[in-house]
């Protein structure tokens, strides 16, 4: 398990570019065939990739976690940006097509992640449109105190909401998956927001909010493409350049918003103190440097 500890916003100014990516870029999650977790000691968190690619691979508990099963102190939240693949908990089967999410609570002894029968049919390239071959899970995992029962979400089940405008090229549809008035969990807010085609930013204006972190995995960037990702505080701004299935640790202090090449996705988790989705303080465009 990869480490990230806690950076002061004051360090931001003095880092350079790859200092920056170091410290809060997570490049290679997705490896076939390999579970790889990175944690950040901001607010605990636990990033994940799957790539099963034809293999039965177990969720580990990682020496660094000092516990007996990953999910002994802790809850996840799990989206499929891959082909259909199924995830057992504990012996109960779910099967997680494309975009689709699954809560996991604490206490769950055992969690299995594996391709469907039927994920090699159809293969596509996966850069454009998140149809790969197999199944490929991003998990956000944070500390849990209290234990809520594991629920599966598809795409077609979440929330909704339709935010932005084409005239501002920042149409786009936000499905809340985990939340307060959705699928309970102790800390985990997650969903996944798609952009319209023509639409190329991401929450804009910017926020921060001091009470929780959050993380954006950006999916469905073409091989072609890249995300400008701004990050810092909102008067020390500094950019990420990002590709397909790579992931931004945003600390509490730091915006976390973005412009692309052209349109995609991006799963986006925070845990902290509060979960109400509208706790954020918001910064005008006028207010950034």
């Amino acid at each position: 398990m990869d480490q990230r500890y806690p950076t002061h916003p004051q360090q931001v100014p003095g880092m350079d570019t790859d200092a920056l990516r170091a410290a809060y870029l997570v490049e290679d999650l997705f490896v076939p065939g390999e579970v790889r977790l990175v944690l950040t000691h901001h607010d605990r968190v636990v990033l994940g990739g799957v790539v099963p690619a034809g293999q039965v691979l177990t969720l580990p508990a990682d020496d660094t976690l000092r516990s007996a099963y990953f999910l002994e102190r802790r809850e996840v939240g799990i989206v499929n940006v891959g082909g259909t693949g199924t995830i057992t908990t504990d012996g109960v089967e779910h099967v997680l097509p494309h975009g689709a999410c699954l809560y996991v609570g604490r206490g769950t002894r055992e969690v299995v992640l594996a391709d469907a029968p039927a994920a090699t049919d159809g293969a596509t390239d996966g850069a454009t449109d998140g149809a790969t071959d197999g199944a490929q899970f991003y998990l956000f995992s944070a500390p849990a105190h209290t234990t809520y029962p594991t629920v599966l979400v598809l795409p077609e089940d979440a929330t909704v909401r339709e935010l932005g405008d084409q005239v501002t090229s920042n149409r786009r549809t936000l499905r809340q998956y985990i939340h307060e008035n959705g699928v309970r969990s102790c800390q985990v807010v997650m969903g996944v927001t798609q952009l319209h085609a023509g639409s190329m930013w991401n929450t804009m204006p910017a926020h921060t909010h001091e009470r929780r972190t959050e993380c954006y995995l950006y999916v469905d960037v073409p091989a072609d493409a890249r995300v400008i990702h701004l990050m810092g505080e909102p008067t020390q701004t500094r950019h990420l350049v990002v590709a397909d299935r790579q992931a931004v640790i945003s600390p509490p202090w730091s915006v976390h918003s973005g412009v692309g090449t052209s349109a995609y996705s991006f799963v986006w988790a925070m845990a902290g103190e509060n979960q109400a989705f509208d706790d954020m303080d918001g910064v005008p465009a006028v207010g950034l440097r």
